[in-house]
This record gives C-alpha cells, sequence and structure tokens, in this order.
C-alpha cells in the first residue's frame, strides 16, 4: 500500500463480534425487498416448499385428534367390559386407527424432507450465485474502496455474512409456514374439541409471554455485552499472538495479561449473567404449560362427565396445546433470525452495489502497441475532493528511460503510480502514452503492459514454478527457468529440497524476505512487460541481498521504461531522469549529478541521507 494513504493496520474482526445478538438492518424492508428479488427466480420451488410444509403440518395436526380416537374406543372398551353392554375392547378397529396415525405420520416426515431438502437446495443455489457475483464484483469495485475498509470486514461479507443468510434463509422459511399452519390448524381443532377449554388454555399464554418478555429484557443487555468482550478477549489473544516476540522485549507480559485478567472478568460476569436469565426460560415455560396441563385435565374431566366430550378428547387436547405451545417460543426465534437474515443480507447487497469503475470506452486503442513513451500533462488528483495531493505534475518520459520519483514520504509518489496504472483517474490533465490518453485504453490490456516489483513481496500457496509463472500462465517450464536465471534467483531454487516443485506461501519460514523479492522480480521478467515499476523493491532486504536484487533488476529494466520509486537515493545515482516531488508538485528534476549541482531539495534529501549513514 502506498505511503501516503496507507492506513494504520487493522486486525481483523474476531469471530464473535462479527454478528451481535439482537443486530437489525438499517432498512429492513428495503433490505428483504432486494432479497426477494433474488429468490424469484426460485419461486416455483419456493411454492413447494410451503406446500410441502403446509402439508406436513397438517398431517401432524390431525395425528392427536386420531390418538384420541383409539384412547377413547379402549375406554369405551373396558367401560363396556365392565358392565358387560360389549363384549370388551375391539382390537381391530384399534389396530386400523394406529395404522391410520403410523401412515399420516410417515406422511408428514417425507413431507418434512421433501420441504427440507428442496430449501437446502434453494439455499445453497443462492448462496453460490452470491459468491460468485461477490467475486465478480471484488474485481470491478476501485481500489478506493479497499483502502478504506479492512481485509477483515471485506471477508467478512464473503464468508460470515453470505453463510448467515444461508442458515437464516434454510431455517426462516419452513419454520414460519410450518408455525403458522400449526397456530391456525391447532387452535381450529382445540375449537372443534372444547370452545371452553381452548379460552381457558389461551388465558395462560399473556402470563407465559410476561415472563418470557421479562426474562429476554433482563438477558438481552447481558448477551450482547457477552459478545462485545468475547470480541475484546479475541482480540487481545490475536493481538498478544502476533505480537509475542515484541511484547517478550519490552517485557510487557505481565501488562497484557492484567489487561486479559480484566476483560475476562467482565466476560465471565456478564457471560453468567446471561446464562442465568437464558436458563430461566425453559423451567419458566415448563412450569406454566404444566399448570395449564392441570387446567385441562381438571376441567376436562368435568366435561367428559357431564358428557360433552369424549375420554380421549382430554388426551387429544393436552397434545394439541403442547403443540400450540411449539411455534409460539419459536416466534421469537424466527424473528431474531429474520432480523440476522436482514443484518447480513444488507451488508452483502451493500458491497454489491457499491460504485464500481468507470467503464471503458466503446472504442479503444490497442494497448499491444505501447512502446512506452509517457507524458504527463497538467496532472491533478486528490483522493478527496477538498484534499488535493497532485497540484500540477507534468513529466515526458522516453521510452527505455529509467525514471525515479523521489521526495519525502507524502509527497504524492506512489500516487502517481496509482494513477498511471488507473487505479485512480485523475481529476484535471491527461496521462498518455505514445501519446494516446490512457482513459482510451481498456484497463485490463492497459495494466497487461505494466510489471511491478513492490516493498511487500505477495506469494501464493503453490509450488515455486507456478509462483513464477503467475507473471505468463502459458509459459513453459524452460521459459520458468530462464526468468529465475535473469532474476540470479536460479541458483537458491535448485538448492531447495524439491528445487522448482517445492511448495511455498507468503508465510514460507525457509525463504528470506530477498529470495521472495528476487522470484517476484522472475515473475515480472517472465511476463516481459513495455513499462516496469519498482516501488521500494530493496528497502527492507541487507546489503548482498540488495546487490543480487538490483543485479536483477537492472536485467529486467533493460530496453524498457522503468520508473523506480525509492528512498535511498544511492539506488537511483544512474537513473536518466529524477523527478524530485515535495507536496504534489514536482520542484527539481534532471540526472543525479544536475541535481546534486543545483544545491536544491534534491540536494538537501541527499545530504541528509549521507548523513545518516555516516552517523
Amino acid at each position: 500500500m502506498n505511503k501516503e494513504t496507507s492506513k494504520k493496520p487493522t486486525r481483523p474482526v474476531p469471530p464473535g463480534r462479527r454478528m451481535m445478538m439482537g443486530e437489525k438492518a438499517k432498512d429492513f424492508k428495503g433490505t428483504m425487498r432486494q432479497l426477494w428479488h433474488y429468490l424469484t427466480q426460485y419461486k416455483i420451488r419456493l411454492l413447494l416448499v410451503v406446500l410441502f410444509s403446509i402439508g406436513s403440518a397438517i398431517f401432524s395436526i390431525v395425528g392427536p385428534k386420531i390418538l384420541g380416537n383409539a384412547t377413547t374406543e379402549i375406554f369405551n372398551g373396558l367401560v363396556g367390559k365392565v358392565t358387560g353392554a360389549t363384549s370388551g375392547i375391539d382390537f381391530g378397529k384399534i389396530g386400523g386407527i394406529l395404522l391410520t396415525l403410523l401412515g399420516l405420520y410417515v406422511i408428514s416426515m417425507i413431507f418434512s424432507y421433501i420441504q427440507g431438502w428442496i430449501m437446502a437446495d434453494v439455499s445453497q443455489n443462492l448462496t453460490y450465485r452470491l459468491r460468485h457475483e461477490i467475486s465478480q464484483k471484488i474485481h470491478r469495485i476501485p481500489l478506493k474502496y479497499y483502502e478504506s475498509k479492512t481485509t477483515g470486514e471485506i471477508l467478512s461479507r464473503i464468508t460470515n455474512d453470505v453463510d448467515t443468510m444461508n442458515q437464516s434463509l434454510d431455517q426462516s422459511l419452513t419454520q414460519v409456514t410450518s408455525s403458522i399452519t400449526l397456530l391456525i390448524g391447532v387452535l381450529c381443532m382445540m375449537f372443534s374439541i372444547s370452545p371452553l377449554m381452548t379460552v381457558v388454555s389461551l388465558l395462560i399464554i399473556p402470563v407465559m409471554l410476561a415472563l418470557v418478555a421479562f426474562v429476554v429484557s433482563h438477558s438481552q443487555k447481558y448477551f450482547k455485552k457477552q459478545q462485545e468482550y468475547l470480541g475484546h478477549v479475541n482480540g487481545q489473544v490475536e493481538e498478544s499472538y502476533g505480537g509475542h516476540s515484541i511484547i517478550s522485549m519490552f517485557n510487557g507480559q505481565e501488562k497484557a495479561l492484567e489487561e486479559f485478567r480484566e476483560n475476562n472478568d467482565v466476560l465471565y460476569h456478564t457471560a453468567w449473567k446471561s446464562q442465568f436469565f437464558s436458563g430461566l426460560m425453559h423451567p419458566i415455560i415448563t412450569f406454566i404449560g404444566n399448570i395449564g396441563y392441570v387446567v385441562v385435565s381438571i376441567l376436562g374431566g368435568y366435561l367428559v362427565i357431564q358428557n360433552q366430550i369424549q375420554v380421549g378428547d382430554i388426551l387429544s387436547f393436552t397434545q394439541y396445546v403442547r403443540q400450540f405451545m411449539n411455534p409460539i417460543t419459536q416466534v421469537a426465534q424466527i424473528m431474531n433470525l429474520l432480523q440476522s437474515m436482514a443484518a447480513a443480507s444488507e451488508r452483502v447487497f451493500e458491497f454489491l452495489n457499491e460504485p464500481e469503475e468507470v467503464k471503458d470506452s466503446k472504442n479503444c486503442q490497442d494497448a499491444e502497441k505501447i512502446t512506452g513513451n509517457v507524458t504527463f500533462e497538467k496532472v491533478k488528483f486528490g483522493y478527496n475532493p477538498n484534499q488535493t495531493i497532485i497540484h500540477n505534475f507534468n513529466a515526458k518520459v522516453k521510452k527505455g528511460q529509467k525514471i525515479a520519483i523521489v521526495g519525502p514520504t507524502g509527497a504524492g509518489k506512489t500516487t502517481m503510480v496509482k494513477l498511471l496504472m488507473r487505479f485512480y483517474d485523475v481529476d484535471q490533465g491527461a496521462i498518455k502514452i505514445d501519446g494516446t490518453n490512457i482513459k482510451d485504453y481498456k484497463r485490463d490490456d492497459l495494466r497487461n503492459q505494466f510489471g511491478m516489483v513492490l516493498q511487500d513481496t505477495w506469494l501464493y500457496s503453490d509450488t515455486v514454478r507456478e509462483n513464477i509463472r503467475y507473471g505468463k500462465l502459458d509459459a513453459s517450464n524452460n521459459e520458468v527457468e530462464d526468468a529465475a536465471i535473469a532474476a540470479r534467483v536460479d541458483h537458491f531454487i535448485r538448492t531447495l529440497p524439491e528445487g522448482y516443485d517445492m511448495m511455498i506461501n507468503e508465510e514460507s519460514d525457509n525463504i528470506s524476505q530477498g529470495q521472495k523479492q528476487l522470484l517476484t522480480i522472475a515473475r515480472v521478467i517472465l511476463k516481459d512487460p513495455k513499462i516496469l515499476i519498482l516501488d521500494e523493491a530493496t528497502s527492507s532486504v541487507d546489503t548482498r541481498t540488495e546487490i543480487l536484487i538490483q543485479e536483477a533488476m537492472d536485467n529486467l529494466m533493460k530496453g524498457r521504461t522503468s520508473f523506480i520509486i525509492a528512498h535511498r537515493l544511492s539506488t537511483i545515482r544512474n537513473a536518466d531522469l529524477i523527478l524530485v516531488m515535495k507536496e504534489g508538485d514536482i520542484v527539481e528534476q534532471g540526472t543525479h549529478e544536475e541535481l546534486l549541482a543545483k544545491q536544491g531539495f534534491y540536494a538537501q534529501l541527499y545530504q541528509s541521507q549521507f548523513e545518516e549513514v555516516e552517523e
């Protein structure tokens, strides 16, 4: 990242802080409308999910009534046997009732499985589509967006938020459908058995809801605080682990432990209180439910004596009361799921709706014919409209020249490189290559003509050979090895246990920073670009490795227009042209000797570095 715009490094967001309990979307309705727009292409499957969910619920609703009929049949058979009115229990009839009940439950199970399978298919397809769109969007968003967000925040959109959408959608639609069906169906069945018993049962619900609301209101604040301090603890552990050597060097172990103890104590007490209050929920619901069952049983017995209902109806009604309570307790869960889904969806859609790079013009020039003449004409630019960084940049560069851009931190050196590669577009003026405004080239074609060697190397998890081949994906093995030889890294590669086929990544401990830099130079040599950009490529290596890297870069720069950004002025003495920048403007330009002879700003910079070396 450039030194003018770099921000203080921020650690990734700990998992515990990504989805706070009770988190709500800013625009719930708007987000749900946008989500529904995505779901419309699955509307046939969603309709099937609703139908099968309703069917499964209906079959399970009918079950207790049939079971009550079996109970009544057994009771009547026993009473008839005792009184002599009948010969006893009709087991054949009871068997038929139970087989019917078994068949209904099997059908309900099949319907439930089918709707679950279809819903899983819909949610996975939606997840696949969103991740695909996000992966495409990543390459269309301007660099400005990434410089204003942390890596953890962006990764959370792709992983955590999409997963939350997937899980919430998978559960919420089926739960909403089945809960509504159960509530309506069970209520109808209860009224069909006894309106009086139904009214008495419903009077218990407000009491239960009031107690649940009381518990939730007290537990919610502790859950939020628990999540907050879980994030603090996770963040501190991550920070301590990442900076373990610094903590040891400054003997900061006690301070780190004390901070951890404080956060961990708060986490312990808030977690204890949240679990205590949430643990009251189930006993309260069970207690109130049991009171309801006692009332129903006593009232039901009275109604049986009055011949207003059958004995089996008491059993059926009790089961319906239990079924009626389940969807009520699921309502809070469903609302929380919907809120979580809306909050996650909102963040995903915010990312997908981010402004994209300005589209390439329709009549683009052929970038393959670029030779390397570059002109900066009255370039003016600022990352923010109210803060101009580059004020009036003018320069002419001939193909094959080696151009050094120097100046203090914040002068705008790396910004000019970003403008050259169209990571940003200029506010005023123009940058031209071979007389053509770079806006008249396709971005991909333009950037394909550049090769970059940065201070921060980038390697990915693959073999040494494939990391070099990244510069030219269709390169042969011989071309890869020739590039490594030119980059002065072939000998080192052959000393590795598996040579070019050794697996490496950015964190490989057996490869030094300088050797990684040489691999990235080999990658650029293989690409064979028309224009080179070297940004502080030797600033973090030892003198011996710097000589190797300098030799490799000299090979790389032969015959190519090269822009070199350097703080160590001793490395750019042989540049064809040095542009000295200060506060966004070129204050001096010329060769090393010419600039020293002027005794101006460049001479001051050079002399200050020379004095630092002497000290």
